[in-house]
């Protein structure tokens, strides 16, 4: 069974930066694509980032290009969503989800994975 846990939320100023964590007992993490989505009080659920584990190419939703930095240790099963001039409009609770399949296109869908964490809340202060 695979678990993932996210840790490292919290609250921010305007202009700041986070460093979210995930954290997967998965046996064969190496071959799976993690995302990150984000979801704000009233909205949808939106894909923030993934790196996929077939090409290990990185992607983003454009709002977050050149502020977020999505990266993985698989030695420690783990991928970091490193995140800088943030912004009120990025609070929300943050997953991330793993998906064992294969390709990357359609990993900013929330139906390729299969298995999700608990969330992280993170709170940007105006």
């Amino acid at each position: 069974q695979v678990q993932l846990v996210e840790s490292g939320g919290g609250l921010v100023k305007t202009g700041g930066s986070l460093r979210l964590s995930c954290g997967a007992s998965i046996q064969t993490f190496s071959l799976y694509t993690i995302g990150w989505f984000r979801q704000a009080p009233g909205k949808e659920r939106e894909f923030v980032s993934a790196i996929s584990w077939s090409t290990g190419s990185t992607y983003y939703q454009d709002s977050v290009k050149g502020r977020f930095t999505i990266s993985r240790d698989n030695a420690k099963k783990t991928v970091l969503l490193e995140m800088t001039s943030l912004k009120p409009e990025d609070a929300a609770v943050y997953y991330c989800a793993a998906s064992g399949r294969y390709g990357d296109s359609e990993l900013r869908s929330s139906y390729w994975y299969d298995d999700w964490g608990q969330g992280t809340q993170v709170t940007v202060s105006s």
